[in-house]
């Protein structure tokens, strides 16, 4: 990946709405870079919700760029810094290996991945950032010109304050409000992919004294049927058992279902999560069994169907706000990560100006949209082939060709071939010189 070693500052000033893991990378590497920006954030401090947080191979060269990677990897051990891969069990009868991706694809030392729990990793983002240009309890409402310059954006929060800034960046979730302004107020494109996440943490001590048997301890793992699977992931040198277990509709189409904003996210007794598996194998009996007795229960909204675009004017989206999609290649975060790092590297670019700045927004969506549906679209197949609704049947050999290289595009992609296309197009429009410095 290109380096950017000597930061341009720039006049124009940016606001990022939301202070989770895509917005405060994206925050760190702008700073870095000499952009001037601002972070605001809806809760009354950085907090991530959920449990554990994948980063694969491309998410870790974007981190490595951004100049974060070291303060990460002080949050875990230095060894999880490794090659894994997937082994996937039938969830039923005697748990068969149906798959395993060491075995089927040649992993490198360059697929290194990391797995962390959320606020750690979020806390090692915090260090990073400059705390002066953080700002709390701010959940915004709406976007609009601003009343004296109208090239410049109002950001109104919740609590009657506003802000105004040249771009405004929206990395505020599945959620978003900054997406009602990008797709002009028609439909939030937030819809319910008829799947329910049920996740909790298990001590890996418990499982055992459960008598479960299949091994754990430093790979990941995913139990496999019919519209369901079950992933669980080693955390703290595999101390602590991260799980999620899906639960899927396929009955009806995405978004044709609506869940109320306010049991997106519900606590659920465990016998819910033992009903939906009734049936299942004894590994995934034990696992249910040690859950806590309420655990948390998601309704995964994704964006759907996909937005035209990612920017309007000098408003642009990133990561969930953008393309929110189903957790199952664990991508999601990688591509807001991605998303950051080209708009890091086109808003510092020393071309990148406040006269050419929305110019830059939509060669930024240009060029982005088609990978992260290439990836929201390959996480769908990947569940369906989870849950023996692949293209190959669910026997042995139909899910291992299902499966085979699934990674390969979403670990193996030439981002800094983004950012060239996004430069070429601009000098091409007369956005930036023909000339431009690299």
């Amino acid at each position: 990946m290109s380096h950017i070693d000597s930061p341009s500052q720039k006049s124009f000033q940016v606001a990022i709405v939301g202070g989770g893991v895509c917005g405060l990378a994206c925050a760190a590497a702008l700073q870095r870079f000499g952009v001037s920006v601002d972070v605001f954030e809806a809760a009354a401090a950085f907090t991530e919700v959920g449990a554990g947080i994948g980063m694969g191979p491309n998410a870790v060269r974007v981190l490595k760029e951004f100049g974060v990677l070291d303060e990460v990897l002080k949050k875990i051990n230095p060894g999880e810094l490794s090659p894994k891969g997937f082994r996937y069990y039938s969830g039923l009868a005697d748990h068969e290996l149906v798959y395993e991706m060491c075995a089927s694809y040649s992993v490198s030392p360059e697929d290194a991945s990391i797995t962390l729990h959320r606020a750690a990793f979020l806390d090692a983002l915090v260090r990073v950032v400059d705390p002066r240009a953080t700002h709390f309890n701010k959940r915004c409402v709406g976007l609009a010109a601003a009343p004296a310059n109208p090239r410049r954006v109002t950001v109104r929060f919740a609590d009657g304050s506003t802000h105004e800034a040249d771009v405004v960046l929206g990395a505020d979730g599945i959620r978003s409000s900054v997406r009602d302004f990008v797709v002009g107020g028609v439909g939030r494109r937030a819809a319910f992919s008829n799947t329910v996440a049920y996740r909790g943490l298990i001590p890996r001590a418990a499982l055992t004294a459960a008598g479960f048997k299949t091994d754990v301890a430093v790979s990941p793992a995913c139990f496999v049927g019919p519209d369901k699977h079950i992933v669980v992931v080693p955390l703290k040198k595999g101390e602590l058992i991260n799980v999620a277990a899906f639960a899927a509709r396929y009955d009806v189409p995405i978004g044709s279902q609506t869940v109320p904003e306010r049991t997106w996210v519900e606590q659920v007794a465990r016998d819910e999560l033992s009903s939906e598996y009734d049936g299942w194998g004894p590994d995934v009996a034990a696992l249910i069994r040690c859950m806590p007795d309420t655990l948390s229960r998601w309704a995964v909204h994704v964006v759907h169907p996909p937005l035209d675009t990612y920017a309007a004017g000098r408003v642009a989206l990133l990561g969930d706000a953008a393309h929110g999609m189903l957790p199952h290649l664990g991508a999601g975060a990688g591509q807001g990560l991605e998303d950051a790092y080209v708009l890091a590297r086109l808003l510092s670019h020393p071309d990148a100006t406040l006269d050419n700045v929305e110019a830059v927004l939509k060669v930024y969506s240009d060029v982005r949209r088609p990978r992260a549906q290439s990836v929201w679209d390959a996480s769908y197949r990947a569940g369906s082939a989870y849950h023996f609704r692949g293209a190959h049947g669910p026997s042995k050999e139909g899910l291992s060709e299902d499966m085979r290289d699934m990674w390969k595009p979403v670990w193996h992609y030439d981002l800094d071939s983004d950012v060239e296309s996004a430069l070429l197009a601009l000098r091409e429009s007369g956005a930036f010189p023909t000339t431009a410095g690299q």
